[in-house]
C-alpha cells in the first residue's frame, strides 16, 4: 500500500489529508481545511486528454511507435489517460491509425498512460472548414462508418453536421456508444441542433470539437454552432486553453454557461515539447516559432499545449483550483463514461498527479504505480 499527503484536491473542497492506495485508492483522510492551494505537493486525479495528435516527434497518424512516444510524452505532464486523435487523410491511412490504437490499447503501455480508445477527427468534416487539417475530407457514408466501428476503438468522433449522410452517421455512432462531437464546420445554428437531437434520440451524448476553433462565431441573426452549443441543455464542448485559440473571456463565458459539460483539450500537434524549428501536421509543413505553430499562410495549426499548461492557464483566468481541475479529468471522465477515475475517492483508480506550488509536474502515478 502506498500512501501520499498533501494538499488534496477534491470533489467539493481543497484540504490537507492523505491518500492511501494501490491499483485503487483504499482511502483518503481529509483534514478539515477547505480553500485555496498552498504548500508544496498539492494532489489532483491524472488528467484525461480526449483529443491529442501528437507530442515529442509522435503523431498519432505514424502508428503504434508514433502513439507510443506521444503518450509518454503527456504523461510527463500528468495526463494518464488519453484518446489518440487522428487527422484528415486518404481513409486508407485513417483506418491504419485507428488499428493502431486499437493495438496499443489491447497490449496496453507499460510504464504508460491509459489509451481509452480513438478520437476520430478527421475524415467526416466540411472541406470548406479545415482549419489546419489536410484536404482529405469526405462524407461519412454508413460503410465508412461500419468499418470505423469494426476496429471495436473509435470513442469520440467529430463529424460536419451539414454534409450529406451526417445524420445517419451520427445515429449509427451514437447507437454504438460513440461520443458525437460536432466540429470543423459551417452549419448553421439549425443544424446544429438537429444534429444534438439526432444523437440524443439514438441515446448518445453530443459534444463539440475545440469550441470557438474551426466553426465561425456567434452573430446576430446567426447563433451558429457556437450558440447552439451554449444554449443546449446537454451539449459537451472541447476547449483549447493555450492562450492562442481562445480568448480568455470566451473561456470564462464557456465555463460559466456549460459548467461541468466543459472539457479542456491540448489538441496537441507533433512538434510539442520540441521547442522552434519546423514540423509537420498531417502531410503539411508546419513552422514553430516562439512557441506558437504556423502553417505557410500563417494559420495555426493545432497546439503545443500540454494538460498541465492548461491547468495553470485556467487558473490564471479566474478558474479556482478544484474548478481547473474538474475541467482536465471529472468532465472528460464523466462524458466517456469512464466511471473509475477522473476524482479522488475510495475504490477509484490510482491515477495521481502531484504538483507543487507553482503547478509543475512533480509525479505521476497510473492505476497505483509512479511513472513519471
Amino acid at each position: 500500500m502506498m500512501q501520499l499527503s498533501g494538499r488534496i484536491v477534491l470533489e467539493d473542497r481543497i484540504c490537507d489529508g492523505t491518500i492511501d492506495f494501490g491499483e485503487t485508492i483504499a482511502g483518503i483522510e481529509a483534514g478539515a481545511g477547505a480553500g485555496e492551494y498552498r504548500g508544496e505537493r498539492i494532489i489532483l486525479p491524472g488528467f484525461i486528454d480526449i483529443h491529442v495528435h501528437g507530442g515529442d516527434g509522435g503523431d498519432t497518424m505514424d502508428g503504434v511507435a508514433g502513439i507510443d512516444r506521444l503518450a509518454r510524452y503527456h504523461l510527463r505532464h500528468g495526463t494518464t489517460t488519453l484518446l489518440p486523435t487522428t487527422m484528415t487523410r486518404p481513409w486508407p491511412e485513417v483506418m491504419d491509425a485507428l488499428r493502431a490504437v486499437a493495438e496499443v490499447r489491447s497490449r496496453g503501455l507499460e510504464g504508460g498512460p491509459d489509451i481509452a480508445g480513438a478520437h476520430l477527427e478527421g475524415p467526416f468534416i466540411s472541406p470548406q472548414r479545415l482549419g489546419a487539417q489536410p484536404p482529405f475530407a469526405i462524407e461519412p457514408s454508413l460503410p465508412l462508418v461500419r468499418e470505423a466501428l469494426a476496429t471495436e476503438v473509435v470513442r469520440v468522433v467529430t463529424i460536419a453536421p451539414e454534409l450529406a449522410g451526417a445524420d445517419a452517421a451520427m445515429r449509427l455512432f451514437a447507437q454504438s456508444g460513440v461520443r458525437v462531437s460536432a466540429g470543423h464546420t459551417r452549419c448553421s445554428f439549425e443544424q446544429a441542433m438537429q444534429g444534438f437531437a439526432t444523437v440524443r434520440d439514438a441515446g448518445g451524448i453530443a459534444g463539440a470539437t475545440h469550441l470557438f476553433n474551426a466553426m465561425g462565431g456567434v452573430e446576430g441573426r446567426a447563433p451558429g454552432l457556437v450558440g447552439a452549443v451554449l444554449q443546449d441543455r446537454d451539449a459537451h464542448a472541447e476547449l483549447i486553453l493555450d492562450t492562442r485559440h481562445v480568448h480568455p473571456a470566451n473561456f470564462r463565458i464557456a465555463r460559466d454557461i456549460l459548467g461541468d459539460r466543459l472539457l479542456l483539450i491540448t489538441d496537441a500537434m507533433r512538434g510539442a515539447g520540441l521547442g522552434d524549428g519546423e514540423s509537420e501536421l498531417g502531410g503539411r509543413a508546419v513552422t514553430i516559432r516562439d512557441g506558437i505553430a504556423r502553417l505557410p499562410d500563417g494559420a495555426l495549426a493545432g497546439s503545443l499545449l500540454t494538460m498541465d499548461a492548461a491547468l495553470r492557464h485556467a487558473v490564471t483566468a479566474s478558474t479556482g483550483l478544484a474548478h481547473a481541475s474538474r475541467l482536465l479529468s471529472g468532465n472528460p471522465a464523466r462524458y466517456l463514461g469512464l466511471h473509475d477515475r477522473g476524482v479522488l475517492r475510495a475504490g477509484m483508480r490510482a491515477d495521481i498527479v502531484v504538483l507543487d506550488a507553482g503547478l509543475q509536474v512533480r509525479e505521476v502515478w497510473v492505476a497505483g504505480r509512479q511513472v513519471a
